[in-house]
């Protein structure tokens, strides 16, 4: 009797650190009206090298099939 005790109080420990993790996630959700992150920008707003390398990318590959 006594090893089915300790297997359940180990699992019972795995399953809370398994779902902890959640459980924090939800609580943080619910915290600030929905934003678990606090005030974070939209993607797209802000200026990226990236973001204008493939605008420009892009941009040259129109024109060259428009020329076509």
């Amino acid at each position: 009797m006594g090893g089915v005790i300790e297997l359940f109080l180990i699992m019972l420990v795995i399953a809370t650190a398994a779902f902890v993790p959640l459980g924090y996630f939800i609580y943080k959700y619910t915290q600030k009206n929905g934003q678990p992150f606090g005030e974070t920008e939209p993607h797209g707003d802000s200026p990226s090298f990236v973001n204008d390398l493939a605008e420009t990318a892009i941009h040259f590959i129109k024109t060259k099939l428009a020329k076509k």
